[in-house]
Order: C-alpha cells, then sequence, then structure tokens
C-alpha cells in the first residue's frame, strides 16, 4: 500500500510541476468491482499543457516511485489524457471536456480529496 501511496504523491508533485489545477483524488478502494484503486483527475488550459503534465507525470513516477504506466491513451488530440498504472488510473483533461465527463459526478462513493492548485 505505501508503494500505492507513493506513487499518488508522485503523480500529484507531476502534476504540480506543470500548472495542472483541480486536482482531485477518487479512492476507489471501499467500491467493488473497480479497474483500479484510485483515479487521479486534473486539468490543462490546452493540448499543450495537459501533454506536459503527461510527461511529467511519467517523469516523477519513474524517478520517485520506479513506475512505469502500462498504457497511455489521448495523446493524439491531448483534450483528454488516461494513463494507467494498475492501481492508479491518471485522468488529464482540457477543462470542458472535464466538465462534460464529469468522472467526480460518477464515482461520487468514493472518498474525494481535492487538493490545492500551486500557482
Amino acid at each position: 500500500m505505501s508503494d500505492t501511496k507513493t506513487l499518488i504523491q508522485k503523480i500529484t508533485e507531476g502534476i504540480q510541476e506543470k500548472k495542472g489545477k483541480n486536482i482531485v483524488i477518487a479512492d476507489l478502494t471501499n467500491i467493488d468491482d473497480t479497474v483500479c484503486q484510485y483515479f487521479i483527475i486534473c486539468q490543462g488550459n490546452n493540448p499543450s499543457q495537459v501533454s506536459a503534465i503527461v510527461d511529467s507525470i511519467k517523469e516523477f513516477a519513474r524517478k520517485g516511485a520506479d513506475a512505469k504506466p502500462f498504457g497511455t491513451d489521448g495523446l493524439r488530440n491531448a483534450e483528454w489524457v488516461a494513463i494507467d498504472y494498475a492501481e492508479v488510473w491518471v485522468h488529464v483533461f482540457l477543462p470542458e471536456l472535464r466538465a462534460f465527463y464529469n468522472l467526480e459526478h460518477l464515482w461520487a462513493d468514493a472518498k474525494l480529496t481535492t487538493l490545492p492548485d500551486i500557482d
């Protein structure tokens, strides 16, 4: 479990390094039949920032938690990029797509932790 906590910390540091906003960690550990234990959801202002956040997440996770993603999807458009770290899935959105899909609402029974933005 401590490995997962370290991974979550490194992922959030990677997001914050590139000024990702509205970071929410959804703890799904008490929900049956989920694809992972945690979702980390954040946003960037434009596709370039979304791509930079994704690169930063991968670097921080690799260096700080010795973790490589099993897959990354959505980089071509960089509007919604999903990164699969098995127990942790990261979703990096453009604001309008995040509002549209509203993952936090879909997983409303999860324990949600919102991190303050770093400016």
